[in-house]
């Protein structure tokens, strides 16, 4: 994998290739963004002839992997579309600017803070807490933070988070389409339970203790939490493999710890069916690393066709997205070996929605746009899933599909087995 750790770090996507762009450090508020005189004043990022996104996400330290990712599809993306003719009737290149924040809520808000005027939107981020700690500065300074991938419900709530928009489904979506999948099989089954101690964590739970509620051939046997700054879960995994469950929910978001935790259950000789979201089963990412093969029975949710599935080689989304990253992201990587690289793609591609119906160069008129997407079937797409940016207390994707892993990359799962 191909990554760079900077403080901050600026690509500028052209139709003819990705360059390094300059500072915006003159670019000008309200009245100085370009346009005929006619119509709504610019906001800051947006002139006539480009509009820039800031990305405030992990480039160095445990979460560089799908850091990275998040910024190399959406490179790779614009880099692939060329300029973009805006509602308006205006054609602009669409720049991108990353800014590293090693999943630090601190360095996250700084980030913000000293780029929010030389941007026009905040987008593609990753992580639960990052995007929590500028989240009501951007409300207060009517910044749109929009399409970040966190599956925190107040982000996808315009009453309590009026200039935000989550991409990635829910948490609790992703925890209750496993309890749903496991409340539907023959079997009884005891489960452990392994979460992040925090929002992202809790939201996983929540919403799979919920679709498992009533299900008499289910029972939760142990739970235990980390926390994300943890450099190891061996205690944890010790004790939940004590309690002898047969299925491990084990909802983590970091990805060294869930190589570790798979690495750890087999040292114990423990081999439970295991849950994962979808951010933490990269084939290429973690499950190799961690040797994991068709025999462990692990299952994940998905939106995104997976690359590495022999199911998609010949797929002619798949193809333009890898010949797109090849070509756009070295920057950041070339190589998908987590979702996020699909998930940045297709928020370039729900970006480009948004931008066409903008008739005015405002933040405003831009969040109007931004939540008005319905039934967008974005490339790379499962069959079934589509964006949808309209839904009170839901992100811009809502359903997921539950999928188990073959060795090689993951394919559906009508049933637990």
């Amino acid at each position: 994998m191909n990554t760079r750790s900077t403080a901050a770090r600026a690509i500028s996507v052209l139709a003819m290739g990705s360059i390094v762009a300059l500072a915006l450090a003159g670019c000008a508020r309200a009245d100085t963004g370009g346009g005929d005189g006619d119509g709504a004043a610019a906001s800051p990022g947006i002139t006539d002839d480009s509009i820039t996104l800031g990305v405030t996400t992990p480039l160095s330290g445990t979460t560089a992997g799908p850091g990275n990712c998040t910024v190399a599809g959406l490179v790779a993306y614009f880099g692939q579309a060329g300029p973009i003719e805006f509602g308006d009737g205006k054609t602009r290149e669409v720049k991108v600017e990353a800014f590293d924040d090693a999943y630090d809520p601190q360095k996250a808000l700084s980030n913000f803070q000293q780029n929010q005027d030389k941007v026009f939107a905040f987008t593609s981020g990753l992580g639960t807490p990052t995007n929590r700690a500028y989240r009501e500065a951007a409300i207060e300074d009517e910044v749109p933070q929009v399409l970040v991938m966190t599956g925190d419900p107040i982000f996808s709530t315009p009453s309590e988070s009026p200039w935000q928009l989550g991409f990635v489904p829910v948490y609790a979506s992703e925890g209750s389409a496993f309890g749903e999948l496991l409340a539907e099989s023959s079997g009884e089954h005891k489960v452990a339970i392994l979460s992040q101690n925090d929002d992202f964590g809790e939201g996983y739970v929540e919403g799979f203790k919920e679709a498992i509620d009533g299900a008499d051939n289910i029972e939760v046997v142990a739970e235990a939490t980390y926390e994300a700054t943890d450099t190891s879960v061996d205690a944890q995994m010790t004790e939940l493999a004590a309690s002898g469950a047969d299925v491990l929910f084990n909802a983590m978001s970091v990805t060294p710890l869930t190589i570790a935790a798979i690495e750890k259950a087999r040292e114990l000789s423990w081999s439970p069916s295991w849950f994962l979201p979808s951010n933490t089963s990269s084939p290429g990412g973690i499950l190799a690393p961690a040797g994991a093969n068709a025999d462990d029975g692990i299952y994940s949710v998905s939106f995104s066709k997976v690359p590495q599935s022999p199911a998609f080689a010949e797929d002619e989304d798949v193809q333009g997205f890898l010949a797109a990253l090849k070509e756009y992201s070295g920057a950041y990587t070339t190589e998908p070996e987590f979702p996020h690289c699909m998930w940045s793609y297709m928020v370039g591609a729900t970006l480009e929605q948004a931008f066409q119906n903008m008739e005015e160069p405002t933040r405003e008129n831009f969040m109007e746009s931004i939540r008005n997407i319905t039934d967008f079937k974005a490339p790379l797409m499962l069959d079934g899933t589509s964006i949808d940016t309209t839904q009170d207390g839901q992100a811009a994707v809502s359903t997921v599909v539950v999928q188990r892993y073959n060795g090689q990359g993951f394919e559906n799962a009508e049933s637990f087995e």
